[in-house]
């Protein structure tokens, strides 16, 4: 399954965290596959090994899929995760408090922006706590 870490806005006006996988279901050639998320667009995104950004909430709702990079996110109540090549991060904390995060390893942080289209559900399904 692939890891994804959902980061949201509470009402509290806070971002939270929840990590959990996202949803597939057998496909073709015995692969795993999830539903169809509609896009606005793509981008990709490289931060020099040892880069950090201060607070700040995500800008639209988003995936962020790591490619290379390792990093530490934190939110302003403390609530801390880190995110490795392979996992996605569902930025959903668009108001708020925000979120902060550096890189905690040599490398640089290479990612995809994958800005989802208004309306689009995401299958993410949170780990049993």
């Amino acid at each position: 399954m692939i890891r994804c870490v959902r980061l949201w806005t509470g009402d509290d006006g806070g971002s939270h965290v929840e990590v959990g996988t996202l949803d597939m279901t057998p496909g073709r050639n015995a692969d795993l596959v999830s539903v169809a998320m509609s896009a606005a667009h793509v981008t990709v995104e490289e931060t020099a090994g040892g880069g950090s950004l201060a607070w700040h909430t995500a800008p639209v709702r988003q995936l962020v899929v790591t490619l290379a990079g390792t990093l530490r996110f934190c939110t302003r109540d403390g609530e801390e995760f880190t995110l490795a090549p392979g996992d996605v991060l569902l930025a959903e904390d668009t108001t708020g408090s925000g979120h902060q995060w550096e890189l905690i390893d040599g490398d640089p942080w290479r990612r995809m922006y994958v800005v989802l289209a208004p309306g689009t559900e995401v299958p993410f399904v949170a780990a049993p706590r």
